[in-house]
């Protein structure tokens, strides 16, 4: 069966452009391509595109970072968005999931590599639920259907990662996850090579549920395991 989703691409240089166009179109998706963040926020206004590849280095507006306008905007917040980092920089995927992003892919990437990365992002967003259910553990409100956290009646910002993640938390609080079950669950994957990016979206999550993030009293680590939503 085809892929049938739609993919837009923000990538200033034009051979990486050209290249990540070619691997998602011989994976039957349809792509969308743009070089800028004007004229490719736009196209996201307009096209509204089931995934987003995007340049690292790309800018928007007073110096923002594209990923934090998109994370503002109702209709795309919940759009996932592969980060394209410079090849050689250890400190990249760290630098991109911070900047709101879900997961990562090097410059230097191999194209099986990248359709593994996009169709693992949109597994997951198929996956979500659609149906208007809510779950609440002490403070923190998690309106499955709108999308939404609450935490004391105040709206708090997650990227989709991040929300899938606080999900498989919230639905068994008390369970302790093994770092496997967490990365299959929010990246459709276990590859061992990108547990980091699993660290980075709990940390990151814990600065936004958290107290005191450097003691977590919901999210726990459980060392040698993985993680543990506290009752």
């Amino acid at each position: 069966m085809c892929a049938m989703e739609l993919v837009l691409v923000i990538e200033k240089e034009f051979r990486t452009r050209r290249k990540v166009c070619d691997q998602l179109e011989r994976a039957d998706y349809r792509v969308l391509t743009a070089s800028d963040a004007e004229v490719g926020m736009n196209m996201l206004r307009r096209e509204n595109p089931d995934l987003l590849v995007l340049d690292a280095g790309i800018s928007y507006q007073a110096g923002w970072n594209l990923t934090q306008q998109i994370r503002l905007e109702p209709q795309l917040a919940s759009l996932p968005i592969l980060m394209m980092t410079p090849p050689g920089r250890e400190r990249a995927f760290a630098e991109s999931l911070n900047l709101g992003a879900d997961d990562y892919v090097s410059k230097s990437f191999n194209p099986r590599e990248l359709v593994r990365r996009v169709q693992a992002l949109l597994n997951w967003k198929k996956g979500q639920s659609n149906q208007p259910v809510r779950l609440s553990q002490g403070d923190l409100t998690l309106d499955l259907g709108g999308h939404q956290l609450t935490i004391r009646n105040e709206r708090v910002e997650l990227t989709p990662a991040q929300f899938t993640l606080l999900t498989l938390f919230m639905e068994k609080p008390g369970h302790t996850f093994t770092r496997r079950e967490l990365l299959e669950g929010t990246l459709g994957t276990s590859v061992e090579g990108i547990s980091r990016t699993l660290d980075t979206h709990i940390r990151n999550l814990r600065k936004k549920i958290e107290s005191d993030p450097h003691r977590p009293k919901h999210i726990k680590t459980i060392f040698g395991i993985g993680y543990c939503f506290a009752k």
